[in-house]
């Protein structure tokens, strides 16, 4: 019985079938997670950039058009119009406009005003539409599900109780004289 054991074992020590399974076990999670991670990457990049085009379009509207002055609706609108990937934009966008005055200047709080679903509804923070010649600041804040919310990257971006990240895009631009 103890011959039978040890010749299992000699046999078993000796074997080489299934080395390829173990090291694919133990690499394969390490290897998606970096997989997945990087398409989360990809995604973020995307929104991030999509939501940047959309802003300085929309600053560039409201340069060009003299005398017409954009509510904040209207501007969220036009920035979720022109924003095509981010879903949900028009309840996950936030904007704040402030006028800055370039010889004293103000200091903008350090975290953008975002949406927060688990939070009441605020209202807008700050948002005026600036005279002839005057310096504004438009920020707006997106909040984004990530794509894998559970794995790799997309878990560690989850900044709130519903797991979103919020992406800003931030312009400084003279208000046209009318």
């Amino acid at each position: 019985m103890i011959r039978r054991i040890a010749s299992f074992a000699r046999r078993f020590r000796r074997d080489e079938t299934g080395t390829a399974t173990i090291e694919f076990v133990i690499v394969f999670p390490g290897l998606m997670v970096l997989m997945l991670s990087g398409i989360e990457l990809a995604f973020v990049s995307l929104n991030h950039a999509m939501l940047e085009r959309a802003v300085d379009l929309t600053v560039r509207d409201i340069r060009l058009s003299t005398g017409a002055v954009q509510q904040h609706d209207e501007l969220k609108t036009t920035i979720c119009d022109r924003a095509g990937f981010i879903r949900d934009c028009n309840s996950n966008l936030k904007l704040e406009m402030i006028r800055l005055d370039p010889f004293v200047g103000v200091a903008l709080p350090d975290e953008p005003d975002c949406t927060d679903t688990s939070e009441e509804v605020k209202p807008v923070r700050s948002f005026e539409n600036g005279q002839s010649n005057e310096l504004m600041v438009l920020r707006a804040c997106a909040k984004i599900n990530p794509v894998f919310p559970t794995t790799g990257l997309g878990k560690t971006l989850g900044d709130n109780v519903d797991g979103q990240y919020a992406l800003t895009a931030t312009t400084v631009f003279v208000q046209e004289p009318q």
